[in-house]
């Protein structure tokens, strides 16, 4: 009883100019779960969608380039509002900020689900209007789960234990996602036979779970503001979300102009004066955005590195590795979902355990462990990926995957909120978090461009290798980005007759471009990741228990 009555003294004595910082003990619990529970519904929106675009390019004749903002725009959003929502909740509540993300987030899951219904002709472009409003509901309501966090658990022990259950439920979030994706389709489209539209359901199954958390986070958390007036810092939030949009419409856009376009140099140029713009700026502003002087402090910008490192590794799993599960092999939903499982348990387990880890070894070497284990879970998937893989196999090299990225977000998290002062949590929740989801549109969009650059090379060399000429490699290359090529369960049924042998030919060949363009993926993502935890190897020192005076 001595020990708990400490430290909640300790817990209303750490953040004395935060309104609503401290909550009963036994109270705790219970906000944990809430905060937890708007966290999974973020973050799970990241990889479950990511089983429903086979769906999506079938049904809405959507490209590679296509797919890839279906990612985008709700990864785009969400980074380039993130910093400026964190700031809002530390003024204006956190709570008020994070339900009023929860209600917006699922207007963009409701008309996302009824998009074909809406209308069918322009059902594309309605999908990626309401992808870009999850993202902005997404970014006002993630923040406020770690902020609130580093107030309820201002002891370093209790916080990182905290941190390793907001860590797992992170993880448990990514890696479930292609497992309830998978199965959400496959159950739909056998029991009602909603033919390439399960992915539908997705959208649906995540309006639920929103008003649940909406109405848990309602009756269940304390509201939490720091009182100390912050102006909104305004120029600094135009000039940041400028820089980072226009910078990934220019690489996305590439994949199909080129970066040498006259529109992709002038977004180029424009991201580069926003962002030098922002630098300025934040430096003079009275009540930045972002602090930079924090940028200097190694257990602060190290662990944004790292997450932003990791986030983009990622992708290559959960975005291209569930797209060729899906278009090459021929898996359906429920054999994703059941490759993904053990990723998702070891995930989770990790997680928890880098929670106590971290306070025993110190963040260095947690993120070092962790990139370890993600590189060599990417280089083994590298390994055993094939048209026809070795499910278990598969499933133990994702696993091993699924531990380094659980055993990387709890020491990322910790040391970037121990790193500046109570009241600007909001400012290091959205920093951590904004780097992780540039990283993960930033991955989708350069891995796409090296995925979609190797494939459409091999399919040329093949098509000339079988003496077919030009006006045939445009419609074949055509096909294979807008989904039209039979995986590999269907390639038999898929030939005219006469042709079948000449089709099948140049099926296979797509089939040995795609595996050609994941391995460099892999390999690319697997090399940054060991990059992250060199950098951190080096950088970090001590234990991380305080935040530095400035």
């Amino acid at each position: 009883m001595a020990d708990a009555s400490t430290e909640h003294a300790a817990a209303t004595q750490a953040a004395p100019h935060t309104i609503g910082a401290a909550i009963s003990l036994h109270r705790r619990p219970i906000a944990l779960a809430t905060l937890c529970t708007v966290l999974f519904l973020t973050f799970l929106d990241i990889t479950i969608v990511s089983v429903a675009l086979a769906g999506i390019q079938t049904q809405l004749k959507a490209g590679v380039s296509a797919l890839q903002w279906v990612v985008g725009a709700y990864a785009l959003t969400f980074a380039s509002t993130m910093l400026v929502f964190g700031t809002i909740g530390d003024q204006f509540g956190r709570k008020r900020i994070m339900v009023i993300g929860i209600a917006v987030y699922c207007v963009g899951a409701l008309t996302a689900g009824l998009s074909v219904t809406i209308s069918s002709s322009s059902a594309l472009g309605i999908l990626l209007a309401a992808r870009a409003v999850m993202g902005l509901g997404a970014a006002a309501s993630e923040p406020g789960t770690l902020s609130m966090l580093r107030h309820l658990y201002p002891e370093y022990t209790s916080r990182n234990r905290a941190l390793g259950v907001w860590a797992a439920v992170s993880g448990f979030s990514l890696a479930l996602g292609p497992v309830i994706g998978g199965y959400l389709i496959y159950l739909v489209e056998k029991i009602h036979s909603w033919s390439n539209q399960g992915w539908r359901a997705i959208f649906f199954f995540e309006v639920l779970f929103g008003l649940a958390a909406l109405v848990t986070a309602i009756i269940v958390l304390p509201e939490n503001a720091d009182p100390d007036v912050r102006r909104i810092d305004i120029p600094g939030a135009v000039l940041g979300a400028a820089a980072l949009a226009t910078l990934i419409f220019a690489v996305i856009d590439a994949e199909s102009a080129g970066f040498g376009s006259a529109p992709n140099i002038a977004l180029l140029c424009v991201s580069a004066v926003s962002f030098a713009a922002f630098i300025w700026w934040e430096s003079r502003a009275p009540h930045p955005l972002l602090d930079l002087r924090f940028l200097h402090v190694p257990r602060f910008a190290t662990p944004n590195v790292v997450a932003f490192c990791a986030y983009f590794a990622t992708f290559a799993i959960f975005f291209f590795t569930a797209l060729y599960l899906e278009e090459v092999t021929g898996y359906n939903g429920g054999q994703i979902a059941e490759v993904f499982l053990p990723m998702t348990v070891l995930m989770i387990a990790a997680s928890l355990l880098a929670g106590r880890w971290t306070g025993v070894v110190g963040i260095r070497w947690s993120i070092v462990a962790g990139c370890a284990a993600f590189a060599g879970g990417l280089l083994w998937t590298n390994v055993v990926i094939s048209p026809a893989p070795w499910r278990p196999l598969l499933a133990a090299a994702l696993a091993v995957t699924g531990i380094g990225i659980g055993t990387c977000v709890v020491p990322i998290t910790s040391s970037v909120l121990t790193a500046v002062p109570p009241e600007r949590s909001g400012m290091a929740a959205s920093s951590t978090n904004t780097s992780r989801e540039v990283g993960a549109v930033m991955g989708v969009a350069i891995l796409g461009a090296l995925v979609i650059g190797r494939l459409k090379t091999a399919i040329v060399a093949r098509l000339i290798q079988l003496g077919l000429g030009p006006a045939i490699q445009t419609v074949v290359i055509k096909g294979v980005l807008t989904g039209q090529v039979p995986s590999n369960g269907q390639t038999s049924s898929a030939a005219p007759a006469g042709e079948g042998a000449l089709v099948r030919e140049v099926i296979h060949g797509v089939y040995a471009a795609f595996l050609s363009g994941l391995h460099v993926a892999l390999y690319v993502s697997a090399s940054l990741v060991v990059a992250a935890g060199i950098l951190a190897a080096i950088t970090i020192r001590g234990r991380g228990e305080g935040a530095p005076s400035l």
